[in-house]
């Protein structure tokens, strides 16, 4: 088997290509080769029993990335996007990566497909996101839920999600849209991502640093640890996608939570001195975009597949510390 991951220096990539190297397979089928793309050259898992190839290839370069899908990948997980505070303050870059790129991408595999004489059909999961969603919201959206985005980066991620429908339709391709969740608690430095202050004021302070929180603490958001979010990528490529039907969208699994809790998590784990170390500083471009997006979802279709989240912020707290965080120095 053949995997092709776009994306794959960000931290979800980073991730996704350990678990690739310690399984070393897809639903009992072994792994051959990994590819590897970014912007910036992605590092190679350690323990990889498979061949890795990483390229700095940017996607927004359709040749470039014609070539990587000439290589014929069985699984494409295709990660590579502009996170949403970036997409919402830059418009040509939003559009111009997160969609203009992913139809390039999806017309390399319809053309090559074509030169195979129709022999070849790859599957690609595709990190979409709770907010193709917008406000007003009821209490729990379920996933019949309209998708009607707030965002640039919302709207781009919906209309993907529309092609990868229409493409898996005419055969071009296999294609699932995974929903995911906010996911908490990322390591490493911050991003754009208008969500990061989610994890940063968990992050931060239990390496004894300051951490900026923009919106109130009754901020309610839906949420899963990066182990999860993996988790998803990996079944889903595992799964029969025909038992989507023409639906190929789905709201993974989370759990819901406010700010607040979270910071209740956080004293549990690092007591007070540690929470005196996040600073309220309101941002009204922050707080329009994150109370844009859903709080609450039943995600009762991944669930019926097999798709599993936690079930408690202090399971997600406990993730983070068992797979990244890194003590402060003293």
């Amino acid at each position: 088997m053949r995997i092709l991951v776009t994306g794959a220096a960000g931290m979800i990539g980073r991730k996704l290509s350990a678990r690739l190297a310690a399984d070393a397979a897809i639903a009992g089928q072994p792994i051959e080769t990994v590819h590897l793309i970014d912007v910036v050259a992605p590092t190679p898992p350690a323990g990889a029993r498979f061949a890795t190839l990483c390229e700095a290839i940017d996607v927004a370069a359709p040749s470039t990335v014609a070539k990587a899908i000439a290589a014929r990948p069985d699984v494409v997980f295709h990660l590579a996007a502009v996170v949403s505070g970036e997409a919402e303050s830059d418009f040509d870059k939003g559009y111009a990566v997160n969609l203009d790129a992913t139809r390039a991408l999806f017309e390399a595999i319809r053309h090559e497909r074509e030169r195979s004489g129709g022999a070849y059909r790859p599957r690609l999961i595709y990190a979409s996101s709770i907010a193709v969603f917008g406000a007003p919201f009821p209490e729990t959206i379920d996933d019949d839920f309209l998708a009607a985005p707030l965002t640039s980066y919302g709207a781009q991620k919906a209309i993907v999600e529309l092609l990868i429908a229409d493409y898996s339709r005419r055969g071009f391709f296999e294609g699932a849209a995974l929903r995911l969740p906010t996911v908490v608690v990322r390591p490493g430095p911050a991003n754009r991502a208008a969500s990061g202050f989610f994890s940063s004021i968990i992050r931060e302070p239990l390496c004894g640093r300051e951490a900026i929180l923009p919106t109130p603490e009754t901020t309610r958001l839906w949420c899963a640890s990066p182990r999860a979010a993996v988790g998803f990528f990996l079944h889903a490529a595992a799964l029969d996608l025909e038992r989507l039907g023409p639906r190929r969208s789905l709201t993974m699994p989370g759990f819901s939570t406010t700010v607040g809790e979270q910071i209740e998590a956080l004293r549990r784990v690092g007591g007070d001195a540690v929470v005196r170390l996040i600073r309220r500083q309101p941002d009204e471009s922050v707080r329009r975009i994150v109370f844009g997006w859903p709080g609450r979802c039943e995600a009762r279709r991944a669930q019926a597949l097999g798709f599993v989240a936690e079930s408690s912020f202090d399971e997600i707290v406990r993730i983070y510390l068992e797979d990244d965080h890194v003590p402060a120095v003293a």
